[in-house]
């Protein structure tokens, strides 16, 4: 597993000025990370890079979080490590807004997207490599198809229903952008599509009387825990969510969306990708998978 993780390779990631600003960026004081304890840093660094940081292959300058910290980065593939510093940069962006706190290190985004890019991974969402105006989305006359196919949805039998569903899924998806693939089968497990918001999405979409349970919502996590770090999942189901599901279920790298959400977007002409991107921040600020679109717009 730790072959996947890092490379003995002897030139490291980093220039010492680029490690610099790592250290200034996420190290509160000598050998401390973040607000993070021996816990959940271990467990930041599994949900969010996949690997084990408290494995002995980054003890090499020492076993405080800031010296493990330091050798990841030197070691660390280039891939693992840009995941980590995106990861690590959405975590003290969290902080800083929770404590009603600005950042205090001038052109920080600048200079550590440019790293994390250097490495192969995205910019960070904010820096001026992607503050661009977002799509308009969809003209008035998609718009008003999309509303009409959509109310079409519950004139139909259930079985056909749920493949139109999935169908017009990937329509809404493809007028806002998101470059929608169909539904896949892979051994022992169906797919109902993938679609693409800086990370990869899987999606779940269900249209039946009955809410979606923990149970459900546990099935679909589990797939999406399965793949590459990178991937997130959305779950879609019409008639919405238990709420004795919801509360036993802790969701990671998911959001959940229902039928008043889609109506919602539709009548009010919010592209898609904005809603999903706002409910994924909001469960980022407030650990809740599921925030309605009223309230988010």
């Amino acid at each position: 597993m730790l072959a996947d993780a890092y490379t003995s390779r002897q030139m490291p990631n980093l220039r010492p000025i680029e490690t610099r600003l790592a250290f200034e960026l996420f190290e509160t004081s000598p050998g401390y990370i973040l607000d993070f304890t021996n816990r959940t840093f271990a467990e930041f660094f599994t949900q969010e890079v996949g690997i084990d940081i408290y494995d002995d292959a980054y003890a090499d300058l020492g076993t405080s979080k800031g010296k493990r910290f330091r050798t990841f980065l030197h070691k660390g593939r280039p891939e693992a490590v840009a995941k980590a510093l995106t990861a690590l940069w959405e975590y003290r962006a969290a902080m800083l807004r929770s404590e009603g706190d600005t950042d205090s290190v001038p052109n920080a985004i600048e200079e550590l997207s440019a790293i994390i890019q250097r490495l192969g991974g995205m910019p960070l969402r904010g820096s001026p490599s992607v503050a661009r105006e977002p799509p308009s989305g969809p003209d008035e006359q998609t718009w008003a198809k999309l509303a009409q196919d959509f109310a079409a949805l519950q004139k139909l039998a259930p079985q056909p229903r749920g493949y139109a569903f999935e169908r017009f899924l990937s329509d809404l998806f493809r007028a806002c952008g998101l470059e929608p693939r169909d539904a896949f089968r892979l051994r022992g497990e169906q797919i109902d599509g993938s679609f693409q918001l800086v990370d990869t999405y899987l999606l779940e979409a269900r249209w039946q009387d009955k809410q979606a349970d923990a149970a459900a919502l546990r099935a679909f996590q589990g797939k999406v825990e399965d793949r590459p770090v990178w991937t997130r999942g959305l779950f879609v189901s019409y008639s919405g969510f238990s709420v004795d599901g919801i509360s036993a279920f802790r969701a990671r790298r998911i959001v959940l969306m229902d039928g008043l959400d889609l109506h919602e977007a539709l009548e009010r002409r919010i592209p898609i990708n904005r809603v999903i991107a706002a409910k994924a921040r909001r469960h980022a600020e407030t650990n809740k998978p599921f925030v309605p679109v009223r309230e988010l717009f």
